[in-house]
């Protein structure tokens, strides 16, 4: 099958219904006529595109942000997809790092609104036999969970924790797949060069520890059976810092930076897919829209448009021969998939003697050696659904406001071949049967989750992942493979043209980093820099 467009995906993308939605289409209220000027116009509304605006803003600049889609988020919302009331996360539902972020303080969001819970036990795991491995945030509890498969592996738990936060304490920055990189080869190390199967097998004696942490492990898209994903055999030590929740849902994020964005003075409108750029005596000097709409930018566009689609929004001599051969090798990762329900109770897992335990995430896969298989599965096109890893999130279970009264949220995820053999849409004629399956699987383990307590639910398969958001090429969650040098720099080769988002350094996940990096770029060349713009806020009256 050829590939697609992006003017074909962002056209389906706009037109699909989404049902009621809890996010703003922010801007509306404000939509500026075409011919306004801006300092800076932003392509896309991801949180990263957001963080972007709002240092821009914050400096001082006009800043014109341009969305494609009815809301703002990208990959960062929630939205009552399955039924009102019930508030779903599209793509994202963990953020791990912004409340501990400069962006927290530095763009005010707890002002505007954003507010984080920290579920406590983090993460459930269960398996068919009865065990079961809890992880809290205490280090014993989590042991004793452990313990009661294996002494050994929760004495080796136990440590492993010390040796990990030692060596990440002592080490250089950390490598793209979250393992830390000390400055001498050491234990560590040396086990996260391996894979994640052959250092689970070296570490644990237990399958149910070695199949726990390549589950977990594989939460960022990459299978535990490369060479140099070993970091994650210290995948649950990881969860020990918690998986922290926006209170109302993902896209709260989202939301404080748009309210953040236009307090200082900024526009955001949506239902406006970029669909090429204008390029005037060599200069990006401003963007075009799918419906005819051109906004010029005075001193600069950013772009979080996939690079695989921007560089067909110039001329191809523009882009130098070197950058245009970079992206026609970038790779994409094992695409993603998102099962979204609506349900009269939250999973039950069983503990044992009449007990159960209801957690906001839990992860499911029986054996290890499982994680071997989806590179090839891959390869061919063909879905694995007897025993892939599973991500499940319910974070109705300690939101209440997710949910009405008395109902959860749940969303079943992971990955899953884009290139069908059949072809990539194939998928809207096998996923409802592929949701079943992994629903059945749930259901083994959560007995009370049987179909009659489903009330709604929307299916996200690969393709309509890519159809949300065009910049989730091929249904790449993190836009490309992470553990690979393809990020492209936040400078593009166009004069006057920077990029933001997963397509830079260090990718996908929420945690604005690209979006204050490539801020921090742009500020410089503006003659200022991060340091100066928040000396103080400049919320004018």
């Amino acid at each position: 099958m050829s590939p697609m467009s992006r003017r074909v995906f962002v056209k389906g993308a706009t037109l699909a219904p989404l049902a009621m939605t809890s996010l703003p289409a922010m801007g509306q209220q404000t939509a500026r006529a075409p011919g306004d000027r801006f300092d800076i116009v932003v392509a896309g509304a991801g949180h990263n595109s957001l963080v972007c605006a709002a240092y821009l803003a914050k400096a001082g600049n006009r800043v014109l942000v341009l969305e494609g889609r009815p809301t703002i988020g990208g990959g960062c919302k929630t939205q009552e997809v399955c039924l009102p009331g019930f508030k779903e996360d599209l793509c994202s539902s963990v953020h791990g790092g912004i409340r501990t972020s400069p962006i927290y303080t530095e763009l005010s969001l707890k002002e505007y609104g954003l507010e984080y819970l920290e579920p406590d036990p983090v993460m459930h795991i269960p398996f068919l036999d009865g065990a079961s491995i809890t992880v809290w945030r205490d280090v014993d509890r989590t042991a004793e969970s452990i313990a009661k498969i294996s002494k050994k592996d929760a004495d080796t738990f136990r440590r492993l924790v010390l040796e990990v936060r030692n060596s990440q304490a002592e080490s250089a920055p950390r490598n793209d797949r979250g393992a830390a990189a000390p400055r001498q080869a050491g234990y560590i190390q040396r086990l996260s060069a391996m894979s994640g199967y052959d250092a689970v097998c070296q570490l644990y004696e237990s399958q149910h520890m070695r199949a726990a942490n390549l589950t977990t492990g594989h939460f960022g898209g990459v299978p535990g059976s490369d060479i140099g994903t070993g970091g994650q055999a210290f995948s649950l030590i990881g969860e020990l810092n918690g998986r922290p929740i926006a209170k109302g849902g993902s896209g709260m994020l989202s939301v404080a930076l748009g309210h953040f964005l236009e307090a200082h003075h900024g526009v955001i409108l949506t239902n406006k897919p970029v669909a090429r750029l204008i390029i005037e005596n060599g200069k990006c000097a401003g963007v075009e829209c799918m419906d005819g709409s051109q906004y010029r930018a005075e001193k600069a566009v950013v772009s979080t448009i996939h690079v695989k689609h921007l560089v067909n929004m110039a001329p191809r001599e523009l882009w130098g021969d070197e950058f245009n051969k970079d992206i026609e090798i970038f790779q994409a990762e094992h695409a993603m998939f998102s099962f979204h329900y609506a349900t009269s109770e939250p999973p039950k897992y069983p503990l044992g003697g009449g007990q159960t335990i209801s957690t906001t995430e839990a992860a499911i896969m029986e054996h290890p050696e499982s994680i071997l298989l989806l590179n090839s599965y891959n390869a061919r096109g063909e879905p694995f659904t007897e025993d892939m890893p599973l991500q499940i999130v319910s974070p109705s279970v300690a939101d209440s406001t997710r949910a009405p009264a008395g109902y959860h949220t749940v969303k079943i995820e992971g990955t899953m071949p884009y290139a069908l053999k059949e072809g990539p849409k194939h998928w809207d004629a096998i996923k409802e049967e592929v949701a079943a399956t992994l629903f059945k699987r749930l259901g083994r383990l959560a007995p009370n989750l049987t179909p009659d307590k489903i009330v709604g639910k929307f299916l996200e398969s690969p393709l309509d992942i890519e159809r949300m958001n065009p910049a989730m090429w091929r249904g790449s969650a993190h836009h490309g493979d992470r553990r690979l040098p393809q990020f492209v720099p936040y400078k593009l080769p166009i004069p006057g043209l920077y990029q933001t988002g997963a397509c830079t350094a260090p990718g996908g996940s929420i945690t604005a980093i690209p979006g204050r990096n490539a801020a921090a770029a742009l500020l410089k060349d503006l003659g200022t820099s991060m340091e100066e713009v928040n000396k103080g806020d400049r919320r004018d009256a």
